[in-house]
């Protein structure tokens, strides 16, 4: 079971033509997370640029997190893909460098049919013996996986969760009613992820987390415990990051923030830009309200 904060980590990048992973950088946002208590590590997801990566770096960065985490906190690597072929391939990557399972994003651009997202999900579980959540955000991926098709998957053995970033009430609790000890729901909209743990969920794999990993693992822990009203208190310190690390899509806002953080190098791939300076001010407020600067 994946329970509590997980990080859905940045990739750092050199400050320079060739934009290289900076593994000395990697290493230490590692180290970072362990020490202020982070649950669990997301890598190469949506945050860590995993678009942008070639399958040689995509699978290097998976066994660089997962050896310098050494079985301290679970490890998931981000492994979804518009081709199931190469979602497969990157899926047997990842179980061969040691991830403690993968989130497999639904199919992006080509809109499967929930009938081909069933098949997609099952083929990819029957194919790589290792635990799968499903990962949807229809926002980015302009495909929807319905409650419905991640209950048909459910009772694949290896399938043991989703990640949901559709946060409105009707949504949370459709997935929410899927959780139980075998099966985690967890937030991929750290805005309700609050909600999602009064409806019974489990946590949530955060953006926010990159930048104030103490505070959420706290909030989470004590949603999980049912002290909704501390856990409330920590949230409303950081709705502003919630809000202001999405003022231009992710991870474009949460890079800048962490380098403003001394934690990381500017550097981000196109076709992504550096983050608008009309926005600094904005996010810089919302990491004082929440004590991270």
């Amino acid at each position: 079971m994946f329970r509590g904060s997980i990080v859905a980590l940045v990739t750092p990048m050199c400050d320079d033509d060739t934009q290289s992973i900076d593994v000395a950088a990697l290493h230490h946002l590692i180290d970072f997370h362990l020490d202020n208590g982070t649950h669990g590590i997301v890598v190469a997801g949506t945050t860590g640029e995993s678009a942008t990566l070639d399958v040689d770096e995509h699978c290097q960065l998976i066994r660089w997190v997962v050896e310098r985490v050494n079985k301290r906190i679970p490890v998931i690597a981000g492994t979804g893909a518009n081709s199931t072929t190469e979602a497969i391939q990157l899926t047997q990557c990842a179980q061969r460098a040691g991830a403690d399972a993968c989130l497999l994003v639904t199919p992006y651009y080509n809109k499967p049919t929930q009938e081909g997202l069933y098949r997609h999900y099952r083929k990819i579980a029957e194919t790589v013996d290792i635990p799968q959540l499903l990962y949807n955000v229809p926002g980015r991926t302009g495909c929807d996986l319905q409650p419905s098709t991640a209950a048909r998957l459910k009772p694949i053995d290896n399938i043991v969760g989703i990640k949901e970033a559709v946060g409105d009430p009707e949504r949370i609790a459709a997935v929410t009613a899927l959780a139980d000890a075998s099966f985690c729901v967890l937030s991929g909209d750290d805005a309700t992820t609050l909600n999602l743990l009064r409806a019974g969920g489990h946590g949530a794999i955060s953006v926010t987390a990159n930048v104030a990993p103490k505070a959420m693992q706290q909030m989470c822990t004590l949603g999980l415990n049912g002290a909704f009203t501390e856990a409330e208190t920590i949230n409303q310190e950081l709705m502003g990051l919630h809000r202001q690390l999405f003022l231009e899509p992710n991870p474009i806002p949460v890079k800048w923030a962490l380098a403003e953080m001394g934690l990381i190098q500017t550097a981000i791939r196109l076709p992504l830009t550096p983050f608008s300076a009309e926005f600094h001010a904005p996010l810089r407020e919302a990491m004082k309200q929440a004590k991270v600067i």
